[in-house]
């Protein structure tokens, strides 16, 4: 473990919980004791951060692959549920310490990290209280109730990570990349119609619940929505009920795939073997789109980009 440095967050005797970013301001100021801050704007106020933290927890899934390309190396990561490609080095980093699953978060290893900041929130938003008691700890992750929705927190949680680590312009760039590829594919989408589905388990149901939020800024309409979708249940959605609608277009989450389900079939595999689905308009003309493999476990604004760089593209191709 590399030798620690005095907190950074030491001045700082209130725990830190960062709901709904709002607006991040990137203007510096010191404290008492000549540390740099930064004030990030949330639906509660505005919070003072040290800027450029020099030991990180990173809990937040969707904060990685910003926080990487910053060039910030976390001290401590939930590694089972990281994305197996791209984290390798991360992973298999001895020095970086395993916090475990959110299932059974191992707080210890968190306190063991000596962290000055805790990127929290998503899937650990419970333990805020908790992380708060080892260090000054961050939420600031994307939500489907925040204002705009997911995507729209997507650029803010950006923008407030890159004024904590004073990388204000390759955050404005990761933005800019993302409403270009999402400006591409809405122009592209006319209005057609679309089954957003999940495989988990080697079945295939309603995915809306956690990919509905891709097709919110596009002109796409989904055939189910409304219905119940749950991403770890079964809304008791039967290849027939997708025959029967007939969508133009078929979206799919492999979530066994992201999760590294031991001996899971791979979507297509699970799709293609469906007889319902043969004379579907998206099985003949080939109007499946099939998301990164770990989209699941990245869910990051980079991930988004990259989905919309494909959709449009594949509507392109189409048209």
């Amino acid at each position: 473990m590399k030798t620690p440095k005095t907190p950074v967050l030491a001045l700082l005797t209130a725990v830190i919980t960062v709901g709904a970013l709002a607006s991040c301001s990137t203007e510096a100021a010191s404290s008492a004791d000549g540390a740099t801050t930064v004030s990030v704007d949330t639906s509660a106020g505005p919070v003072e951060v040290p800027q450029n933290p020099q030991r990180v927890v990173a809990l937040d899934n969707t904060s990685l692959e910003t926080l990487r390309a910053f060039g910030v190396e976390p001290v401590a990561l939930p590694k089972p549920i990281m994305p197996y490609e791209g984290f390798e080095d991360w992973i298999d980093d001895e020095a970086i310490l395993d916090v475990g699953t959110h299932r059974e978060p191992n707080l210890e290893i968190v306190n063991e990290a000596e962290p000055d900041l805790i990127i929290g929130g998503y899937r650990f938003a419970e333990y805020t209280d908790e992380l708060g008691r080892i260090a000054p700890t961050l939420d600031i992750a994307p939500s489907d109730d925040a204002e705009g929705g997911y995507v729209e927190a997507l650029k803010r949680q950006t923008v407030a990570l890159g004024a904590i680590f004073d990388r204000e312009d390759p955050a404005a760039d990761i933005v800019s990349a993302l409403d270009e590829a999402k400006t591409d594919a809405a122009d592209r989408t006319t209005g057609q119609s679309v089954f957003l589905s999940v495989v988990s388990g080697g079945r295939i149901d309603n995915g809306a619940g956690r990919i509905g939020r891709i097709i919110e800024p596009l002109n796409l309409r989904d055939v189910f929505a409304g219905e119940a979708g749950d991403v770890h249940g079964d809304s008791g959605l039967a290849p027939e009920a997708v025959a029967a609608a007939d969508p133009e277009w078929m979206i799919v989450l492999d979530r066994d795939a992201a999760a590294g389900e031991p001996g899971a079939a791979p979507a297509k595999s699970v799709i293609d073997a469906q007889e319902a689905f043969a004379r579907t308009t998206f099985a003949s003309e080939n109007q499946i789109v099939y998301l990164d493999p770990y989209f699941y476990t990245r869910e990051s604004i980079q991930a988004y980009t990259e989905t919309y760089e494909q959709l449009a593209d594949a509507f392109a191709n189409a048209s």
